[in-house]
């Protein structure tokens, strides 16, 4: 008798006692425990799989037309509505259901002969060895890189350079002028002449670190924008060595096809807009070709869905995107605003208008929105279409769109009334909302922020008073007078917020609440970083009024940037204007040498010249005519007037 295995309780039946053999073949009426468990296991996995599948699969609706083909995916249907008899059948384009079937069908065939013709061409490469497949490539692209060769070596057309005014108008009688306008050109003597030792091809200049300086509106390449930006006022101030120097870095150095991304305006306005003032000045051919070099690298920042550039761009790449800071994702209306005249002038040196259609696109698009109170706010998406945040400034962020308005309008010799209509409606809207008289009796021009009123001013502002005069011949009902005189009110307010700081140097921004008018309040407002828009209005209104304390104030200026301002290696920003012994920023901005310095020179230039600031040059024509390539001068041109800058 063998012995039973022994099995502990829970692993086992013990049937009951029986004497007689079974009558049937026994079976366990119950699960052992680990067989329970893995039963459990099966459920569980399989539950988890139906809730997942039930909770997280894509939506089979949404890929309906993949179960169509791939023409399906690729034709643009667009559902017949609730209305129509046939609702679950798609339309393209409209009500006219026939020739919309004609149309899709037609759209079906294309795209399967296409993609026979492509498997085809397949089955023909897969037929050929590894190396006949590899030497295809390389012949592919040599072809490319002989094209894109070719077309950089295409000569641009020839058209007329005018006769330009005041480059060379002597020195004045006056021994007075002489001494100031010798003081304004050895300043520039030294502010290039330690560029030229110190931070040669970098972008600016750290002249107490002596070394190169760049920020992120350059990117990260050595593109040498103090020489480019410098170029119309060596020219203009007879530094033609210094000129030369400079021409031959930007014929051996100056390269656009770089891994680096700038901004778009700041590129336009100092790197384009410099090129081209320098042509103009110069008639070498280098500096055309430079300027149509670089617009083409930045013609892919306007690929948006709306065609409002974006803010960056990649030189090489040409993939474009917005200030992160900026109002959800907008562009900057100072920024895509202040394109026209440089794209303008490119569509008429090269005969292509796809930079005039690209700017005159961006000014159609502002006309057809709607306008809080009037106002252009700054912040626009180049996706939606829609404004951002409802600011509204005439500085940072607003200010040269203005002005470019109206100097597209004198470009044209005042025949691009719409370009006037919208500086008009533009400027009631700005004089009705944003200006205002402090208490003490200073006219200034605030900034609107969803519906309200902040009495700050900023240094970029000022550079309005010299805009309301020059445009107050040809304003509306005849009010030349009056944008005259809110000029010189301008003029006097930003004066104020020089006079009342330590150094004679003004603030970047200043407040007007209660006791305190045209003075910082916080310490970070109170730096001033060699900027012009100050001695600009005094220019402006210098030429128009001939009043002499426009000129003593520009010299006043250019004397306290001499004294705080220069250092042995250059000219300095400073951190607080209200200290009298200030502490310098260690840079020497581009626009110092291309703006601040040019107009600090022509506020104390003999009357007789016709130059305006920033190297700003005239040629006016007629905007219709760009689009026929005429090379017809302007009659303004030829008559001695120069009313509009270039830049």
């Amino acid at each position: 008798m063998t012995t039973p295995a022994l099995l502990p309780l829970s692993g086992r039946r013990i049937p009951p006692l029986n004497l007689g053999p079974p009558s049937f073949p026994h079976h366990r009426a119950t699960l052992r425990l680990s067989e329970k468990f893995i039963l459990l296991l099966i459920l569980s996995a399989f539950i988890t799989l139906c809730f997942g599948a039930f909770f997280f699969l894509p939506d089979s609706s949404k890929h309906k037309r993949f179960d169509l083909g791939l023409e399906d995916v690729l034709i643009p249907h667009v559902d017949a509505g609730k209305g129509a008899k046939n609702p679950g059948v798609f339309l393209i384009h409209g009500p006219d259901e026939h020739r919309h079937r004609e149309e899709e069908e037609r759209l079906r065939n294309k795209i399967r002969a296409d993609h026979e013709k492509a498997l085809e061409e397949a089955k023909e490469k897969l037929k050929k060895s590894r190396e006949e497949i590899r030497a295809e490539i390389q012949t592919e692209k040599n072809k490319v890189v002989q094209e894109m060769k070719t077309k950089e070596k295409k000569p641009l057309p020839a058209v007329p350079i005018p006769n330009l005014i005041g480059t060379h108008g002597g020195d004045p009688e006056d021994n007075d002028l002489r001494e100031k306008r010798e003081k304004i050109k050895e300043m520039m003597k030294h502010a290039w002449d330690n560029y030229r030792i110190y931070g040669w091809g970098h972008n600016e200049l750290r002249p107490i670190a002596r070394k190169g300086h760049s920020t992120n509106i350059f990117g990260s390449s050595q593109m040498g924008a103090t020489i480019v930006d410098a170029l119309d006022t060596l020219y203009i101030m007879g530094l033609h060595d210094e000129f030369r120097d400079g021409q031959k870095w930007i014929e051996n150095n100056l390269d656009f096809s770089v891994n680096s991304e700038v901004s778009v305006f700041e590129v336009n306005i100092r790197f384009i807009g410099g090129l081209l003032a320098a042509y103009y000045l110069s008639g070498e051919e280098i500096f055309k070709i430079k300027a149509v070099q670089l617009a083409e690298k930045l013609l892919p920042a306007f690929n948006t869905p709306t065609g409002i550039p974006w803010a960056m761009v990649n030189l090489k790449s040409g993939v474009g995107r917005n200030w992160g800071w900026a109002s959800a994702g907008s562009s900057i209306l100072a920024e895509f605003g202040t394109l026209h005249m440089e794209f303008v002038h490119l569509s008429y040196l090269t005969g292509n208008p796809i930079y005039y259609k690209k700017v005159m696109h961006i000014r159609k698009l502002l006309q057809k929105m709607d306008r809080p109170n009037g106002l252009y706010p700054n912040y626009l998406n180049p996706r939606t279409g829609r404004w951002g945040q409802y600011h509204t400034s005439v500085g940072g962020l607003g200010d040269s769109f203005y002005e470019y308005l109206l100097k597209a309008w004198l470009m044209s010799d005042k025949t691009d009334h719409e370009a006037r209509k919208m500086y008009d409606d533009a400027i009631e809207a700005i004089e009705k909302h944003l200006i205002r008289k402090s208490r003490g009796g200073l006219t200034f021009i605030g900034e609107w922020k969803n519906g309200h009123l902040e009495k700050k001013m900023g240094h970029l502002a000022c550079f309005a008073g010299g805009m309301f005069v020059l445009g107050a011949d040809g304003s509306r009902m005849d009010r030349a007078g009056h944008y005259l005189e809110l000029g010189a009110e301008i003029a006097r307010t930003c004066h104020e917020s020089y006079d009342r700081t330590a150094l004679k140097l003004g603030p970047e921004s200043f407040k007007f609440d209660g006791a305190v008018e045209a003075v910082a309040v916080r310490q970070a407002e109170k730096y001033y970083i060699l900027r012009p828009e100050v001695i600009e209005t005094y220019w402006y209104l210098w030429r128009f009024t001939h009043d002499p304390r426009y000129r003593e104030w520009g010299w006043e200026a250019a004397l306290a940037i001499e004294k705080y301002c220069r250092v042995t290696g250059g000219f300095s920003g400073v951190k607080d204007v209200y200290s009298s012994t200030p502490t310098h920023d260690d840079v020497q901005q581009s626009f110092f040498l291309a703006e601040t310095l040019n107009v600090d020179k022509q506020v104390t230039c003999r009357s007789s010249w016709h130059l305006l600031p920033q190297g700003y040059t005239c040629l006016a024509w007629e905007l219709e005519k760009l689009m026929r390539s005429s090379n017809r001068n302007c009659r303004n041109c030829r008559s001695g007037s120069c009313p509009t800058p270039l830049r």
